[in-house]
């Protein structure tokens, strides 16, 4: 794994944050500017780090760790009024244990991505919970239109509401040489898409591909935070079965702990 993270060229403060571990990586967009989205996509991650290091994860380590959170936001936010209001974004990627062998998986609330890059494409994992890709849904807005449309910033799930947000969940079993991009929508609104691929794919490692991808956002732009990790699985004897198994969204995903 390789992460990096940028406060762009235009923002005083970086409100993102990331965590990448073995058999895990996340990435939280924080939200709320005086609010202190900072506190926010920090406290996510420490939510995470329990799982850092560990090769047994399951999805319901994910699933704790992500109630956990959210309750960690609001806790802060009854404890110091003045960061009413914050929240942030949370994508991951985890390789978990499902019913006895390996799996992807991925997991979204709110802008933030998971792609899948591959020889023959990139390919989006996740589905951005936002006012324009319900617009796009609707087929009122394009792809391109809305990578410039007013309203790309706002979001409609994140952590840091009560009740907790649904969270949408994808398993898949791994094949050799997947790479994974999670990242904070301030690199895919600086880069296309082609970018990305050529960047990501190519690099010498995780660490300099992230690195190249978060300052060629800067460089084209830099409106937003940038945070980029990239995941390589090397080359094993896994089973290459590439297809996905879609089990997101999942309104159960956290209704244990509701």
């Amino acid at each position: 794994m390789g992460a990096a993270s940028h406060v762009g060229a235009v923002r005083a403060l970086n409100e993102d944050a990331c965590l990448a571990a073995k058999h895990l990586a996340v990435v939280a967009d924080g939200m709320g500017g005086h609010a202190r989205g900072d506190v926010a996509s920090r406290l996510t991650i420490d939510a995470f780090r329990p799982l850092a290091g560990r090769h047994d994860l399951s999805a319901d380590d994910v699933r704790r760790s992500v109630v956990a959170a959210n309750a960690a936001l609001l806790a802060d936010a009854r404890a110091n009024p003045e960061h009413d209001g914050m929240g942030t974004t949370l994508t991951g990627i985890a390789l978990i244990d499902h019913f006895g062998s390996p799996h992807w998986l991925v997991f979204n609330v709110g802008d933030s991505r998971v792609y899948r890059l591959s020889d023959t494409g990139i390919r989006l994992l996740t589905h951005d919970h936002s006012e324009v890709q319900e617009l796009v849904d609707a087929g009122r807005l394009t792809d391109e239109q809305a990578r410039i449309h007013p309203l790309r910033n706002i979001v409609t799930r994140s952590l840091g509401s009560d009740p907790a947000p649904e969270v949408d969940v994808w398993i898949f079993p791994p094949a050799a040489g997947d790479t994974f991009l999670l990242c904070s929508d301030g690199l895919t609104n600086e880069l296309d898409d082609a970018t990305i691929l050529q960047i990501g794919r190519d690099s010498a490692s995780p660490e300099s591909g992230a690195a190249r991808l978060v300052a060629a956002a800067v460089e084209a732009g830099g409106r937003d935070n940038v945070t980029a990790v990239l995941v390589r699985l090397p080359d094993t004897e896994l089973a290459d079965d590439t297809a996905l198994a879609t089990t997101g969204p999942r309104a159960r995903f956290l209704e244990d702990e509701r």
